[in-house]
């Protein structure tokens, strides 16, 4: 008799843990039926202050971009038989790989805090538009001076996103330190190490020649 009663509550339990999976379930299908991407929806990886900051990371992203592409130019021109700057060349290469690696690592956190980076339609912030486009085929001093303004525009446009997320009306700490820690302090660091070779070499050609100067300047940068 004790037995039977004991398997009697097995399967009364049995069957109410499996009510309580089917309507779990149910519950999870009805509330991921709308489009995920949609505000009303749950099942999405959207949470903080995403919706204020995301225009401006993927403003960011576009400007990472340009960026990343305008070096490798530069890379190109100084690579070529006639300008012969290996080390200018080897500068600008970094610098072109490192804005295209930070511009696939805010993709990566972009989506994986539910948001979509959409290429079509184009997205801009005051921090991130130059009223004009530069020549890239410069001299290696006006050179310098361009990258130290885009690096200038990209440390400012990651501040903008940083400052946005901490005071925004929904704040979104978890971005404001992904920033944080992933490019203010390297554009800082990119600014100050620009600036110094804009101001060496400055320097280095008020000469009547400075060819010279400019080639034992190149040297350096290759061992950089």
């Amino acid at each position: 008799m004790k037995l039977l009663v004991a398997f009697a509550l097995i399967a009364s339990l049995g069957a109410l843990a499996q009510a309580e999976e089917e309507y779990c379930h149910n519950s999870v299908v009805t509330a991921c039926s709308s489009s995920t991407f949609s505000g009303n929806s749950i099942c999405n990886a959207r949470f903080a202050g995403i919706e204020h900051i995301e225009p401006e990371v993927q403003a960011y992203i576009n400007s990472q971009l340009t960026k990343s592409y305008e070096y490798l130019l530069l890379a190109t021109h100084f690579n070529s038989y006639q300008k012969n700057r290996p080390g200018f060349q080897k500068l600008y290469q970094g610098l072109s790989d490192r804005s295209f690696e930070d511009s696939i690592a805010l993709i990566k956190q972009i989506t994986k805090r539910g948001g979509i980076v959409d290429f079509n339609s184009r997205h801009e912030s005051a921090a991130s538009v130059s009223t004009q486009r530069p020549t890239l085929e410069v001299d290696e001093l006006h050179s310098l001076a361009l990258a130290l303004d885009n690096e200038k525009q990209l440390a400012t446009g990651a501040t903008h996103i940083h400052t946005r997320a901490i005071h925004a009306t929904e704040r979104d700490p978890e971005m404001a330190h992904y920033i944080e820690e992933e490019y203010l302090g390297k554009q800082a660091e990119s600014v100050r190490k620009l600036s110094g070779y804009a101001n060496d070499l400055a320097k280095l050609m008020k000469v009547p020649d400075p060819s010279l100067s400019i080639y034992l300047f190149d040297e350096y940068l290759q061992k950089q």
